[in-house]
Order: C-alpha cells, then sequence, then structure tokens
C-alpha cells in the first residue's frame, strides 16, 4: 500500500503467522529494494483486548517504531478493507491508541497529543549555525525552514541532524520545510529507513505544528511532499500571552485535536515466495 509515496508492506498477523522474534529480521528481508518486495516499512495487523486491532510497525532497517502516520493510514484503510474494523475504528500503537475514520479512498487519523516542543536550537551544517526546531508527533522529528527546499542537501543534512547529540540516543527524523505564499512544501529523511521518503506523515504533522506556532500557517493546513501529493493536517492553536515562545510545555497546552489526513491506496496483493525472505522459513500470505 501507498500513503502518499511512503509505501508498506501489510500482512494480516492475527493467526500469528509471523512469531515475534521473526519480525525484525523479517522486515529487512522483505523492505529491500531491487532484492525483495521494497517498502518504507512492514506492518502486522494482530488481534487486541482493548481496540479493534493492534499493529506492529517495523522500519526497513528492522528497528520498531513507536508511530508512522502514513503507516496508519494504510493499516486503517486496510483492515476496513479486510472487515477487520469498522468506518471509525480504534487502534493500539506504541505510541498508544489511535482513532481513524475511513473517507472513501482517504484516511483521517487522531494523533497523540505531540510533546518534546523545543524551539530554536542550533545545529552545525557545512559550517554554519542553522536553527532546528523539534517536536515529538509519535515518534521524534526536527523541522529546519528552508528558502530552497529543492537545492537543500537533503542526505547529507539529515544525517547529521538525525545523529547529532541533540537528538541521541534516539535520534530523530528530519523536516525541511519551504514556505512560499502561504504554500507548504516538506521533504524528509526518515530514521529507519536513512533515506529521503517521498513523503512522512508525523513529519508533515510535525512541520505544520512548527510553522502554526510560529505564524506561517493555520488549520488546516496543506502539506505537499516530495511525492507531489497533499497531506491535510488538522489542529486547534490556543492563544497564548506574547514573550513565551521558549516555554515548551506552553507550546504543547497550546495543540489539540491534532488529525492527520490522505489518501491511502492498494497497490498489489499477492504472495512471497520463500526466496523473498531472506531468513525466514515461512511462506506469508
Amino acid at each position: 500500500m501507498s500513503g502518499t509515496g511512503n509505501d508498506f508492506i501489510l500482512i494480516d498477523n492475527r493467526q500469528s503467522v509471523i512469531t515475534k522474534k521473526e519480525m525484525a529480521e523479517l522486515a529487512k528481508a522483505i523492505c529491500r529494494r531491487r532484492f525483495s518486495v521494497g517498502a518504507d516499512g512492514l506492518i502486522l495487523i494482530e488481534e487486541s483486548e482493548t481496540a479493534d486491532f493492534r499493529w506492529q510497525f517495523f522500519n526497513a532497517d528492522g528497528s520498531r517504531a513507536e508511530m508512522c502516520g502514513n503507516g496508519a493510514r494504510c493499516a486503517a484503510r486496510y483492515a476496513f478493507s479486510r472487515k477487520i474494523a469498522p468506518v471509525k475504528m480504534k487502534f493500539e500503537t506504541d505510541a498508544g491508541l489511535i482513532n481513524a475514520e475511513i473517507i472513501g479512498k482517504s484516511v483521517k487519523i487522531k494523533l497523540t497529543q505531540p510533546t518534546g516542543i523545543k524551539m530554536s536550537q542550533s545545529v552545525d551544517l557545512d559550517g554554519t549555525k542553522k536553527i532546528i526546531h523539534s517536536i515529538n508527533t509519535g515518534v521524534p522529528h526536527a523541522v529546519h525552514f528552508v528558502e530552497d527546499y529543492s537545492s537543500t542537501p537533503v542526505l547529507e543534512w539529515g544525517r547529521t541532524i538525525r545523529h547529532h547529540k541533540l537528538f541521541q540516543p534516539a535520534g530523530t527524523n528530519v523536516n525541511f520545510v519551504m514556505l512560499p505564499q502561504n504554500e507548504m512544501y516538506v521533504r524528509t529523511y526518515e530514521r529507519g529507513v536513512e533515506d529521503e521518503t517521498m513523503a512522512c506523515g508525523t513529519g508533515a504533522v510535525a512541520s505544520a505544528l512548527i510553522a502554526a506556532l510560529h505564524g506561517h500557517v493555520t488549520s488546516p493546513a496543506k502539506v505537499t511532499t516530495s511525492g507531489g501529493e497533499q497531506l491535510i493536517i488538522h489542529f486547534s492553536l490556543v492563544d497564548q500571552p506574547a514573550g513565551q515562545i521558549s516555554d515548551a510545555s506552553r507550546h504543547e497546552q497550546r495543540i489539540t485535536e491534532v488529525y492527520l489526513e490522505g489518501p491511502a491506496r492498494f497497490i498489489y496483493e499477492g504472495n512471497l515466495d520463500s526466496e523473498a525472505v531472506e531468513g525466514s522459513k515461512k511462506k506469508v500470505r
């Protein structure tokens, strides 16, 4: 499936076809482009006692991620299409309970409350001090505003910021944001994929919220991704007195009701041959 260019392999694992010990290695094996199916991540749908389902999410390098906005939208549409969940659903993630609603071929999800907002951190890029802002929208994100994102060295700067001491030990995803004439364009370097991706849902949300806190955008904010498609970010922003821009807790209290909306598409369905799954003896349907 594809969520605005973020692509994922989804497996119905309610019968525990894949054991927990196999999941990380399976993700690394089948997410390798040109050698296997190829994807940004692996999503396994499992039974839940408290929600419509639970997901297990793995990045292409086999690492777990607490949340993935575009992956969550794909998981919701998949679950609805397979009658695993109703049109309005709840499912468990490592970041918390996610609410989702199917709207035709699009999906709208409510994200958990953003945390860890830090404004105006200084990072050295190519010998020049750059200002970085950070926020956790289910997973950690750094946001850097640029004049021309087409000429921005996303891979080089992305790797530097992703591994910067400010964001250790977990590291961070990195978003480069351009705001021409009230429009919003975002390129994202994703932790776990270790490359630029065509889109990042939680990154689009992080970018929109940081931009809103700076007064650049209002809700609903439309974000154009690297793949050329748009995500819509809905949120409420409570006014606060001037002079409190550096107060992280007040920033977090200002933001409520955060939603991510956009298309989630089925690309194909099939069986994995055993030769596509290095290190696994199971055939996956």
